[in-house]
């Protein structure tokens, strides 16, 4: 006899249907949280967007604020893949690397702006994503460090070393993390264009930047 996880319903087996369930309520999380802010995720809130009980809830999230980190690792993974796979698609160049993996953010906060407010706007307004993207910092600022090796090698003469690129990486995540957040609630009036042509010279700018003499 199948195990009850083995049995299935409609083609799909429980572990299908409650992987099903979590999606929903990702995905019911992740609209809230991006249209009107972190605040408007409740746990009777998401349940009645995605069409499910409170019980269906707890059979995936513990609480209201496991769903939202859930909601922000999430979308976080989706903006650190589509900059990974633009660099690595890009010709091995510095400006054209750059370029990409500038290009590869700036449209996937234009193609659903809920995105911004998840990953910059909110992590300003809850002290749970603040936390949450201060740990996020070191695999963001890993592209860049790819990013300014490939511009200067791993402690070329003259240039930063390894720990020159991960110091510079981090201050630049900070800095565009506020860069971005202006651009997207209009307070910094610049068009997409010059946006990306800007943050590019930043990083190639702060690229040499070393202390090993210091």
């Amino acid at each position: 006899m199948a195990a009850e996880s083995e049995r299935t319903w409609g083609g799909q087996t429980l572990e299908d249907r409650r992987a099903a369930r979590r999606r929903r309520l990702l995905d019911a999380g992740y609209d809230l949280v991006g249209t009107g802010g972190a605040a408007q995720l409740t746990v009777r809130g998401v349940c009645r967007a995605a069409r499910l009980t409170e019980r269906y809830f707890y059979e995936s999230f513990a609480d209201r604020e496991e769903l939202l980190l859930a909601v922000h690792t999430r979308t976080a993974a989706e903006a650190r893949d589509a900059i990974a796979a633009a660099v690595a698609a890009a010709p091995p160049e510095p400006v054209a690397v750059a370029t990409a993996a500038v290009d590869a953010f700036v449209d996937l906060l234009q193609d659903d702006p809920r995105r911004g407010r998840v990953l910059l706007t909110e992590v300003f307004a809850d002290e749970r994503l603040t936390r949450a993207g201060v740990e996020l910092i070191p695999s963001f600022a890993a592209l860049l460090v790819e990013q300014i090796r490939a511009i200067y090698g791993d402690g070329a003469e003259g240039g930063p070393d390894a720990v020159d690129a991960q110091v510079t990486s981090v201050a630049l995540v900070g800095a565009l993390a506020h860069l971005f957040t202006g651009w997207l609630d209009g307070t910094l009036s610049i068009s997409r264009e010059r946006l990306v042509a800007h943050v590019v010279r930043l990083i190639l700018a702060a690229a040499p930047v070393s202390s090993r003499d210091a």
